[in-house]
């Protein structure tokens, strides 16, 4: 009852920029800014209407299918509930972001999405950092590879590094979202985040751990 409950309130909160949307519907242009590079210059274009409802209504779907991917994890008793919470309630939250960044510059007001995005995504990095190290062993969650399933002791010592890394990672891209972006200044902490755990964990398997 408790997860229905959450599906219906994540949905109705990922609908919610649909009404936003449509009352200011005659003052938005018929074609709307809903991709932008790196310094907030707008370099995609969608048309009103999918701006509007083609957006919330794909995060809607997204937000119905990720119960049943996480359901159908054979391990999905070990995940953990914080980051289970932190995906599911990340979805509406990037509904009403998106959205409302989208149509409020679409609306001529100065809305700085190449400063909140990354403070998003690094408060995101943040939260699940702090939660990767108390993650137990699954197929949908966390750095899923043939060795860190296969052994605990290599799955526990590779996500309180990613963990790390990801807190790290999130610090950083809250900076920077105050100071400016650089293609690689974006680019290259993200494969760090990636990259440097999965390294570290097959370095453990090839020590027999």
């Amino acid at each position: 009852m408790k997860n229905k409950k959450t599906l219906v309130i994540t949905s109705l909160i990922c609908l919610l920029p649909i009404i936003v949307g449509a009352l200011v519907y005659k003052r938005l242009p018929e074609m709307i800014a809903t991709h932008f590079d790196l310094n907030g210059n707008p370099d995609g274009w969608s048309s009103r209407a999918f701006a509007v409802f083609g957006l919330p209504a794909i995060l809607l779907a997204v937000n119905l299918l990720l119960p049943l991917m996480l359901r159908a994890d054979p391990k999905h008793e070990n995940m953990s509930g914080a980051l289970v919470n932190i995906t599911i309630w990340t979805i509406p939250v990037l509904s009403l972001l998106c959205s409302g960044l989208t149509l409020g510059r679409a609306l001529g007001y100065d809305v700085r999405i190449e400063r909140v995005l990354p403070v998003f995504m690094g408060v995101l990095f943040i939260l699940i950092g702090n939660y990767l190290p108390k993650t137990k062993q699954s197929y949908t969650m966390g750095i899923k590879l043939p060795w860190t399933l296969a052994s605990e002791e290599n799955w526990n010592r590779t996500h309180r590094l990613a963990g790390f890394l990801w807190v790290l990672g999130g610090v950083y891209f809250i900076v920077m979202s105050f100071i400016g972006w650089s293609v690689p200044a974006f680019v290259l902490p993200l494969a760090v985040m990636v990259l440097v755990p999965m390294a570290y964990s097959y370095l453990l398997y090839r020590k027999g751990i």
